[in-house]
């Protein structure tokens, strides 16, 4: 009888992709895979440990795992990841339930690792993080028409409030030929929605060719058969250029959405948080964007509270994203982490004051959300299927404006019977703060 294993990934969907390709070889060596830690013999643990709540989670899951341990449903735990690529030794002294601590660049000896616990001995490794792979077979987690490509590895900015160049190491990116054999393989297990990602995608190339090649990818992805919609996230804004954006503006299978993050707007607090920018050169580039790709969906992230962060910059902010009038727009708190630069500086920002600070903006950002959302009344617009919520007897899913995971939905009555997966025409006729509610449109 084979032995089940179970994956825990947590964190974000580059954290996933690592997570698919270690499914990939534990199925390949004869293991049963299981969605459920409760049903399996070893569990399998892909922490995160960017941000004080996502270690939070870490801990929590491997302690509940521990508790599955000592009742007997489980037999063995192993952990790996972001949080024990930053703290190794640590993990390892403070959770005796796990019975393997490995690197990220351990991840590729996977089943290795099992081979080691499953013979009873507690196995601690820590390989070079340049180690870690950057292509290779995944097991598809996501829902089956979509998935994430991951075409880079690390991180080369070094923002000073960041952990990941010291957890992940410096920026790799994938050669171009591997990331398309993947994208081609993707498609041809049925993936028709395809987001690229990296720490810094539209840094994508550099370390390889000396140039960014985001674009010259993007077009070579639209030439894939069997895609539809492409998507790029985490394009940073000192990159993009007009070539980008003409590029994003002319593939039909490219949808117009362009998530960039920005951080804050203030010069000084870019400065200290070792980013590009200032209020005036940020509000004239998304002018540009927008000029060069007539209706995008602009999506961006920032940090409230950094250190020194005062009233008046916090102001400066808040007026910045009123005028700018993001579509999407997710806003944090700052968290003051270990080992990153920021952890020492001065004029600290009570965690309140930050939490507060991150509530008004995402105040605004209802309001400018629910403004957009209504101006869709009405209008037909193509989603694809994610399922049927049976307790509001409707279907659900998502149309181009909206990436999996981090933004809205829409929910949608149909006459005749859906798929998951499907691509439909719906007619918008309520609205919700963040999501839409329609009908299926018979064509």
């Amino acid at each position: 009888m084979p032995i089940k294993v179970g994956m825990v990934s947590l964190g974000c969907s580059k954290n996933l992709v690592d997570s698919e390709r270690m499914l990939s070889k534990l199925r390949r060596k004869g293991y049963e895979l299981v969605t459920e830690p409760g049903l399996a013999d070893v569990a399998v643990v892909n922490t995160c440990g960017f941000i004080q709540s996502a270690k939070e989670e870490a801990i929590e899951t491997i302690l509940e795992l521990g508790k599955l341990k000592e009742d007997g449903t489980l037999k063995k735990i192993v952990v790996t990841g972001c949080l024990v690529e930053r703290y190794k030794e640590q993990v390892a002294e403070q959770f005796p339930e796990a019975d393997a601590v490995v690197g990220i660049g351990s991840n590729k000896d996977i089943t290795d690792v099992l081979d080691h616990v499953l013979a009873n001995e507690r196995y601690i490794k820590f390989a070079p993080k340049l180690d870690a792979e950057l292509t290779g077979e995944r097991i598809i987690s996501t829902l089956p028409f979509f998935s994430y490509l991951k075409v880079a590895e690390g991180c080369s900015n070094c923002c000073t409030y960041c952990a990941i160049p010291q957890i992940r190491g410096k920026f790799r990116s994938v050669p171009m030929e591997d990331v398309l054999k993947e994208a081609r393989w993707l498609a041809e297990n049925g993936v028709t929605e395809l987001v690229v990602i990296a720490q810094d995608t539209s840094r994508y190339g550099e370390d390889l060719y000396g140039e960014s090649k985001l674009p010259e990818l993007l077009r070579e992805l639209c030439k894939i058969e069997g895609l539809r919609w492409i998507r790029t996230l985490y394009c940073y804004p000192e990159r993009i250029t007009d070539e980008l954006l003409e590029t994003i503006s002319s593939e039909e299978k490219l949808v117009k959405y362009m998530e960039i993050p920005i951080q804050h707007c203030n010069k000084d607090i870019l400065s200290r948080m070792n980013r590009w920018g200032s209020t005036e050169e940020l509000e004239a580039l998304f002018a540009h964007i927008r000029e060069k790709i007539p209706g995008v969906i602009l999506r961006t992230t920032l940090i409230t509270g950094f250190p020194g962060e005062t009233e008046e910059q916090f102001t400066e902010l808040a007026e910045f994203v009123q005028r700018v009038r993001f579509d999407r727009l997710g806003c944090f708190a700052y968290s003051r982490e270990d080992g990153t630069k920021s952890y020492d500086f001065p004029d600290q920002i009570e965690p309140e004051v930050a939490g507060r600070r991150a509530e008004i903006i995402m105040e605004q950002q209802l309001l400018v959300s629910s403004s957009n959302n209504e101006k869709l009344m009405d209008k037909e617009l193509t989603a694809v299927v994610e399922g049927f919520d049976r307790f509001a007897e409707c279907w659900f899913g998502r149309t181009e404006m909206d990436a999996p995971d981090i933004d809205g939905k829409v929910f949608f009555t149909s006459e005749k019977p859906l798929s998951v997966g499907e691509y439909v025409k719906i007619r918008i006729t309520d609205t919700l703060d963040y999501d839409l509610i329609g009908e299926v449109i018979e064509e």
